[in-house]
């Protein structure tokens, strides 16, 4: 099993970015999705989060009505697009699957926001 994250660069504060994380040997409709971060010195956060059903998303109070999270089935990826991004959000941005008593972590992409 394999998630390859992807989309991280620099942006200026305001902008938007979308993050991919492919994912190989599962299938991202069978499983809960998040993505998390982890800004220089702090610990890793939630960020966002939906259900294997879809039909229900969660966020963190510091990015809900900016960031988006979804998935394709077809392409068997999850996404998810930042809007509206703040110098803070600089972080580490790692994608995660879990089902049951398994779950996964993609290797993480750089997002930097600059002021």
């Amino acid at each position: 099993v394999q998630l390859q994250a992807s989309g991280g660069g620099l942006v200026q504060a305001g902008g938007s970015l979308r993050l991919a994380c492919a994912a190989t040997g599962l299938t991202v409709s069978s499983y809960t999705i998040a993505w998390f971060r982890q800004a220089p010195g702090k610990e890793r956060e939630f960020v966002a989060t939906i259900g294997w059903s879809g039909t229900t998303a969660d966020y963190a109070d510091s990015v809900k009505g900016r960031f988006t999270i979804s998935r394709d089935s077809s392409k068997n990826t999850m996404y998810l697009q930042m809007d509206s991004l703040k110098p803070e959000d600089t972080a580490v941005y790692y994608c995660y699957a879990r089902r049951y008593w398994t779950d996964y972590w993609g290797q993480g992409t750089q997002v930097t926001v600059s002021s």
